[in-house]
Formats: structure tokens, C-alpha cells, sequence
């Protein structure tokens, strides 16, 4: 349970998205600031794309502001919006936190990929040499494709719905000259690490992001979904044996980079 003691003094940090509810940061990151001596809270805000320029350019304006987590479907727009960003950030044009610079703006980088790595290894799995599936090519999903291909994969095969963003994403990881990068379908036959970093699986009756019937009980199947905190991608897999990290694993990886970030400790790695 988290005791606050909130004054006039506390800083004031958010997390934008829509929808918004479905997020469990909230309470974990307050907690963590608390944990390091950081007099700061993390409050939730729902804004929907149309409105968010103007929100961010509002929310820049409030000085005891100091930093902002990105949930979907805003780390691309977010991006544009940043003043300055890290390497990875460039690469993708997307971000999941931002911190004020002390000479104004923000400063932008993305974690989601760290997080999903360090998920799957503290499950079990390992990337490296593994030939990859990947379903989405949105904001989380081109940083964890970027970081699935940091990991090691032998090769990583990238599904999406929106072809034109796929092959954005593709060309992007061929620049890192690491691995072999095509595009992919929902058939996970042959793969042996599958990531769901699609949303499909948060509403009742959500198709499959993969063909189930096809995973091995030998594939490591990855989601980023944290409500449900077992997405039904993962209760598939795991009866018919599969290892498996959720959302909530991901989530659990990648709150210390983000802490790390948005306090200006060091840049997450």
C-alpha cells in the first residue's frame, strides 16, 4: 500500500493514452519514486489523438511537471512533439517516456523492447539465435523488434495488418545490419519465439494475433497485454505447453529504465 504525502511541493508526472484504463503503471511508479526519495506522483490521463497536440503543448506549460510515460496510441505523435531524443528513438520516430530538459522541451526515449526482452529471459527464454515472429509494427511493437534484433535473433519475420507500417519498420531494422528481417503472417509454424505486440486480446472476443493450432509446444510466446494479465494468446500456449511471458512480465522489465529515465539517473539500456 502506498502512503503519500502529497503537498504543494509534490511533482506531477502522467501517462497518456487511449484508452487509459487499462493501465497498471500508476501506483508501481509512485511507489518507486517514493522507494528513491523522489517527492512525485504518476496520474493517469486519457486523451484521444485529435486533442493531443494541444494537450502536450498545454501540459509543457505546467512547471511542476516533470515527465511523461506514452501508452498507446500516441509514442509516434509523442515523438514529433520532443525536442530531443536517444538513439533508438530516432531510429523508430517513437517514445514511451519523456522528461523535461532543464533548457526546455522534452527529452524522448522507448523502452518497450527492453522490457519485453527482459520478460522473456526471466521466463526462460532466450532470443538470441532464435528465429523470430513478430505481430505489430506500431510504437511498443518497433521498439521490441528493435530490441528482439539487439538481442540476437537469427532471423525476425514481422506481421501487421498495415503493410505500408511493416515495411517502415522492416527498412528501419535492416539499417542495424544484424539479422535477417522479412516480412511475416500469422502463422507461427516454424518459429521458435513468437511476440504478440498488438492490443488483440484486451476485448472479449479478439481473434487470435497468431494461428494457435500451429504454435510447439517448443515456441516461446511473448504479449505485451496486461488486462487481461493473462491474454488469451498465453492461455493457449500455455496448454499446450509453451513457456510464456505477459504485459505484466514486460511491464515488471522495464519499470526500473523507466524510473531510471524519467529521474535523469542515466539513459535506460
Amino acid at each position: 500500500m502506498i502512503s503519500l504525502n502529497l503537498t504543494g511541493a509534490t511533482r506531477l508526472n502522467i501517462i497518456v493514452g487511449d484508452p487509459i484504463a487499462q493501465v497498471k503503471s500508476p501506483g508501481g511508479v509512485t511507489k518507486a519514486f517514493a522507494d528513491r526519495g523522489y517527492d512525485g506522483i504518476l496520474v493517469p490521463v486519457q486523451i484521444d489523438s485529435a486533442h493531443l497536440g494541444a494537450f502536450l503543448s498545454a501540459a509543457t506549460e505546467v512547471r511542476n511537471l516533470d515527465g511523461i510515460i506514452v501508452t498507446v496510441p500516441h509514442k509516434f505523435a509523442c515523438f514529433e512533439f520532443c525536442a530531443s531524443a536517444t538513439e533508438r528513438s530516432r531510429l523508430l520516430g517513437s517514445v514511451n517516456i519523456m522528461r523535461r530538459r532543464p533548457e526546455g522541451g522534452w527529452h524522448g526515449d522507448i523502452v518497450d523492447g527492453l522490457g519485453f526482452v527482459g520478460a522473456v529471459r526471466a521466463n526462460g527464454g532466450e532470443p538470441a539465435g532464435k528465429r523470430a515472429l513478430q505481430v505489430g509494427a506500431g510504437g511498443a511493437g518497433s521498439a521490441i523488434a528493435m530490441a528482439l534484433v539487439e538481442a540476437g535473433v537469427r532471423s525476425l519475420a514481422i506481421h501487421d495488418t498495415d503493410a505500408s507500417r511493416r515495411d517502415q519498420l522492416i527498412a528501419k531494422l535492416k539499417t542495424l545490419g544484424r539479422a535477417e528481417i522479412v516480412a511475416g503472417t500469422a502463422d507461427p509454424s516454424g518459429f521458435e519465439l513468437v511476440a504478440n505486440a498488438t492490443p488483440l486480446g484486451m476485448r472479449s472476443g479478439d481473434p487470435y494475433p497468431v494461428d494457435v493450432a500451429k504454435l510447439d509446444a517448443s515456441t516461446f510466446v511473448g504479449c505485451v497485454v496486461t488486462s487481461p494479465a493473462v491474454s488469451p494468446l498465453v492461455e493457449a500456449a500455455r496448454r499446450l505447453g509453451c513457456r510464456t511471458s505477459t504485459g505484466t512480465d514486460m511491464y515488471d522489465a522495464l519499470q526500473s529504465s523507466m524510473i531510471d529515465f524519467l529521474l535523469a539517473r542515466e539513459e535506460a539500456r
